[in-house]
């Protein structure tokens, strides 16, 4: 099934970063689904996985993953972690992780699936300081807006993906930190899990 997965899923859309589809044909995905759900692993869509959250298909996190351009040495801070898959696969291309995840459950499984991974269970919203700054941020799943004090932690030159809620679409997103400013910009559309904790402030009207 994950060499299914790899064939159907990944090279036929857009997947292109031989080290991202190498990775997750040797990481194991279905040690990160919990209970009877883990059969479906590797299934094309989003798993449930306990807490109201679930796990983006392989094609989302395919594709941000090659859009992370993840390099060997990167200080990676992940938000959203939940069990660890993501984890698991930056570390496999090298880098350094620090992950962020506010369910007490989800962070005790990813301890055990993830274990090479720095673990903090605190708001995601919020990243954490205590590693900054990091050259990838990898926020795993989509967002009303990205929080400024995740773009403060990101280092000049760092790498940002994730996805947007863009008027009920979410769409995949990536952007550079350049000196005090930073831009995204959207790369495709997709079903993507949403990450609780990320509303935009209600605009006021008249």
């Amino acid at each position: 099934m994950r060499r299914a997965m790899v064939v159907s899923q990944l090279r036929t859309t857009g997947v292109s970063d031989a080290r991202v589809v190498a990775a997750m044909g040797d990481v194991a995905r279905e040690r990160f689904v919990p209970g009877d759900n883990a059969r479906l692993a590797y299934a094309d869509l989003t798993l449930p996985i306990g807490g109201g959250r679930a796990l983006n298909s392989p094609m989302v996190t395919g594709r941000l993953l090659t859009q992370a351009q993840v390099r060997p040495g990167d200080n990676a801070l992940l938000v959203g972690a939940a069990t660890g898959y993501v984890a698991a696969l930056l570390e496999r291309l090298g880098a350094s992780v620090v992950a962020v995840e506010e369910d007490a459950d989800l962070v005790a499984a990813g301890k055990k699936a993830a274990p090479g991974a720095t673990w903090i269970k605190a708001t995601p919203a919020a990243g954490s300081r205590k590693g900054a700054p990091y050259s990838l941020i990898y926020i795993d799943g989509a967002v009303e807006e990205i929080p400024q004090a995740l773009i403060d932690q990101l280092a000049d030159g760092g790498r940002l993906v994730g996805a947007i809620v863009d008027q009920g679409v979410t769409r995949l997103i990536s952007g550079v930190r350049a000196g005090k400013g930073f831009g995204t910009q959207s790369f495709a559309d997709a079903d993507v899990a949403v990450l609780p904790g990320f509303a935009k402030p209600p605009a006021f009207s008249f």
